[in-house]
Formats: structure tokens, sequence, C-alpha cells
């Protein structure tokens, strides 16, 4: 979760791009529909959103959320966040607003955009034990069907890509990822001799002690579907239906175990009480006793 220093800065992103409905958005459209209006809508730290009213050829109200960026990075996040979303939208459908298309403006190549079905909202955390337990059939529902571990498409984290190269092992594709956060931290602060240290240390030491034996004398670990960033700012109630809805993804198939990781820190309202119902939907896996070690250094 980011802090309130992150939250206060402006954003990059000019206002602009959402104060029109490009035609390259306009092509998703149902073929006949009249644009009633575009305007501002929800928060956003490294993008512009808003909704778009439109009226079908049938005279009915649809509703879309548009999330628009600017350059390659940008561009990567439509893709990825269009790529997560859809692969949710088709496990469990009335869990994420339905993706409806991505691309890039026709009048402003440089801006890209995900667009999807509008959903309003209540801003409440969803039930401690709705939530979970619909997590858990996110993870039943979507297995890998390659077998292997990481995403078809590189997707972000805010900014940041991430590695989804597809792995055979979890514990290689999870270090792949730890790996890259390590190098967006040097990048960003610089050198530093100590967190080279402790970086070597978790490569080296952490890693193979806590996940190697999740795929050792016989055991194995599921890729599963993982929403990948689950804390409170991406879950809400739908208003219209009151269940649980995600948004905002940056999915991998992954150990079910990874999805957490955000719900550790004693700052989320999700927090013990949703791991504990999880967990009742789908178990820990072996070695059991090593959950909370694994949960703590999946949390990093």
């Amino acid at each position: 979760m980011a802090d309130s220093s992150i939250w206060n800065q402006e954003i990059t992103i000019p206002q602009t791009v959402i104060s029109f409905v490009d035609e390259n958005v306009a092509k998703y459209f149902p073929q006949g529909s009249f644009l009633e209006s575009i305007s501002p809508h929800g928060a956003s730290y490294w993008t512009r959103t808003a909704q778009i009213r439109t009226i079908d050829p049938k005279g009915n109200l649809r509703s879309y959320f548009l999330k628009v960026s600017e350059g390659d990075t940008g561009k990567g996040m439509m893709l990825g966040e269009f790529y997560s979303m859809s692969a949710l939208h088709n496990a469990v459908p009335d869990f994420t607003p339905k993706p409806i298309g991505w691309g890039s403006y026709a009048k402003l190549p440089d801006v890209h955009f995900f667009l999807c079905e509008f959903h309003e909202m209540t801003g409440d955390i969803p039930d401690k034990s709705g939530l979970p337990k619909k997590v858990a059939q996110l993870h039943k529902n979507a297995v890998s069907k390659s077998g292997k571990f990481g995403f078809p498409v590189t997707i972000y984290q805010g900014r940041l890509s991430q590695d989804t190269t597809e792995c055979s092992t979890w514990e290689e594709s999870f270090s792949r990822g730890i790996r890259r956060f390590f190098e967006h931290e040097e990048k960003a602060q610089g050198y530093d001799e100590d967190m080279s240290q402790l970086r070597q240390a978790i490569m080296e030491k952490v890693i193979p002690r806590l996940l190697r034996p999740l795929e050792s004398e016989g055991k194995s670990v599921v890729p599963y579907l993982v929403h990948g960033d689950m804390w409170d700012g991406n879950t809400a109630v739908d208003a219209a239906t009151d269940l649980p809805i995600v948004f905002d993804a940056c999915s991998s198939y992954a150990h079910h175990e990874y999805e957490l990781a955000p719900w550790r820190p004693k700052r989320h309202t999700i927090g013990e009480s949703c791991v504990a119902e999880y967990l009742k939907h789908m178990p820990k896996s072996e070695p059991t006793e090593e959950f909370y070690d694994r949960n703590a250094l999946y949390c990093m």
C-alpha cells in the first residue's frame, strides 16, 4: 500500500486525455451507440481514470470505465492489465468488471488505454468471509494449462515491470520475480552494500530453504491464477450485487499462498481473519509448519 506522500503527488498524465473519447476507444462500443458523457472517476497513483456514459442502439444506458496512461511503460501497463483482468474474469465472471479492450489513441499514439464495464462500488471492504471464499474459487477455477508458472505477457505493479517468464518450478518463478524487484530498487536508489548482502542472502539461502521443500520428495506446487495485488485498495463491494469485486490486477500463475501476502501487514483491513477463512477452502501447502515463514517471504 502506497503512503500518503505518493498519493499526494501530482499525476504526470495530463487530465486532457480523459476530456474526450478517442475513436479507438469508441470502436469498442456497440455500433450506433451515442456518447452521453465522459468524466473523471476514481483515483489512481499512475493513470487517469474516467467513466464513459453511452446510449446503445436499443436506448439502454451503458457505462464504461476507462484507464489511460502514456509512453512505453504505460502501454505495457494497459496490456498487462487487460490480459490479467481477462484471465480473472474468465475464471470467475462475477468477481471482476468485464474487460472490453485495450489499445492506443488514434489522435495521440503515445497515449494508451484499458477499457472495461463500469460497476458502481460502495467503497466498503468486502465481507471477511465472502472475499476469501471467492478468492479460493478463483484459484480452484484457474490452473495453468501448460503446467508452468508465470504469465504470457509482462505485467506491472504500479509502473514497475515484473518478470513473468514461464518457469517449470515455483522456486525459479518466484526467484525471477523478486530479483526484478531488487533491480528496480537499485535503479531507483543506487547501489548499497548492505542491500546487496541482503539480496544475496535472500536469493541464495532464504528462497531455497523455504520454497524448495514445496517441490521436493514427491511434492509439487500447482500453478494457480492469482490476482497478484489484492490489498484493500484493489477490492470493493459491487453496489448492484453486494458481492466482492476486484480490479487493478497484475496476475500470474503462482503458488496459491502467494495471493495472501498483502493480507499480512497490520495496516491493511483485509488481514489475519481473511487468511484463516481462506484456508478453510484452500489448505496450506506442505510443510504446513512453514506456512507463516513463506507468507513473510512473499510479503517482501
